[in-house]
């Protein structure tokens, strides 16, 4: 990915409960996107959402159930748009957008920075 720059996003939605081949399916995608080489994935779980079905889904106190997940991909638009059959292949419902952002910023902590720390 070429830093700094233009960049494509790919956020991904389902729930928290569904999976791919019995597997989490925020797992699996975050394993096949690493697996691919993209520059980054992050997932998040929200607190409360509602989709498609307009059903809400929401914490009650601690043990919630299936509640709303975002996978976050960040990478150069050819990667992303190669990596696009993959989350086809593996979602059966939920929400996938893609959107132009510029990274400002991009890179690991060196081995170096981790001893000053």
């Amino acid at each position: 990915m070429q830093i700094p720059g233009e960049a494509t996003r790919l956020r991904i939605h389902i729930g928290a409960n569904d999976t791919f081949e019995r597997e989490p399916l925020v797992d699996a995608i975050i394993a096949r996107a690493r697996a691919a080489g993209l520059a980054g994935a992050t997932a998040w779980r929200g607190i409360t959402g509602f989709g498609a079905a307009s059903h809400i889904h929401r914490v009650e106190l601690v043990l919630s159930h299936d509640l709303p997940v975002v996978i976050e991909l960040i990478d150069d638009a050819d990667r992303i748009e190669a990596f696009l059959p993959v989350v086809q292949q593996m979602i059966g419902t939920g929400l996938v957008t893609r959107d132009t952002v510029t990274v400002l910023r991009y890179g690991a902590i060196t081995e170096e920075k981790r001893e000053e720390e």
